[in-house]
């Protein structure tokens, strides 16, 4: 299957949310896609977050994560999946936590600096003590967890040229079958 890191790709806002959102429709087990799951992806995708991602002048650019330590950087992926949103959905869970937590130390410990893995996990730090974090959400179409940063907090999509635009596709079309006799 052919594919490339694109802008929306990185629509999360945050390198680790971008690094949970590697897994498409994470939902949907028939049509879930793990983008990492190939090792030409996960170490493309360094490359492209140093060039789309919204940290990108924090971590500057980042190198691929080391063979050895891939199996971590999913670890700590799904990990930062499992509490971020369930801090978004049910509020904010001490067990997820330490293991995210727990993660983010193993990754540090092991990742060398200037590594995808090492930035993922200064990321998440950032995250935990982001000051509003009801900012975060979860996107009406695809699921993938982003950061609202618009001024009304009423972002409904990760990416309105995306999901935005499929979602209001999909409410058009239905409402044009209703009227339909």
């Amino acid at each position: 299957m052919s594919f490339s890191w694109t802008p929306h790709r990185f629509a999360g806002g945050a390198l680790a949310l971008d690094v949970a959102n590697s897994v498409v429709l994470r939902h949907d087990s028939a049509r879930r896609i793990d983008r990492f799951a190939i090792s030409d992806q996960l170490r493309d995708f360094s490359h492209a977050a140093a060039e789309f991602c919204a940290e990108r002048a924090l971590f500057g650019n980042i190198v691929p994560v080391s063979a050895e330590n891939e199996r971590h950087f999913i670890a700590l992926r799904e990990a930062i999946d499992l509490y971020f949103r369930k801090r978004i959905l049910d509020g904010d869970d001490d067990q997820l936590l330490a293991v995210l937590l727990e993660a983010v130390a193993r990754t540090l410990r092991q990742a060398s600096p200037g590594s995808v893995a090492a930035a993922t996990a200064h990321s998440v730090l950032r995250l935990i003590a982001m000051p509003d974090p009801e900012r975060m959400k979860i996107c009406g179409n695809c699921g993938w967890l982003f950061i609202d940063r618009s001024k009304n907090r009423s972002r409904a999509w990760c990416d309105m040229a995306v999901c935005g635009n499929r979602a209001k596709a999909n409410r058009h079309y239905r409402r044009k079958k209703e009227e339909t006799p």
